[in-house]
């Protein structure tokens, strides 16, 4: 089964983040390195979160698109980026997504699988 482990940031995350890059980007590097050497990693990746605002289209009730500046939910989570991984079932993406040793929030979503 395919899921998807997507990576959301919170404000506290971030600063954590920010106080030790280095100790972050090892972490995250090994947990990928792990999935990906175990052969349960499919694809991937990181957004830009830093530097750059992201802009949101949205249809209105006419079907016409209006473009605002800013994620599509307001708040303090915001998307970091995600994983497709392929596992035997929805326990083994929970380990998964639970080896994480960063900060981030991990949602698990399975992957719609079409014949």
């Amino acid at each position: 089964m395919k899921y998807a482990l997507v990576i959301f940031e919170t404000d506290e995350s971030r600063q954590r983040i920010r106080a030790d890059r280095d100790a972050h980007r090892g972490a995250y590097e090994a947990w990928i390195g792990q999935i990906a050497a175990a052969g349960k990693l499919i694809s991937g990746d990181a957004l830009e979160t830093e530097h750059i605002t992201p802009v949101t289209v949205r249809k209105t009730a006419d079907g016409a698109p209006t473009v605002t500046e800013g994620p599509v939910h307001a708040g303090e989570e915001t998307l970091g980026g995600w994983f497709v991984v392929e596992v035997a079932d929805r326990e083994e993406a929970v380990e998964l997504a639970k080896g994480l040793g960063t900060p981030e929030t991990v949602e698990i979503w399975p992957l719609l699988e079409t014949a």
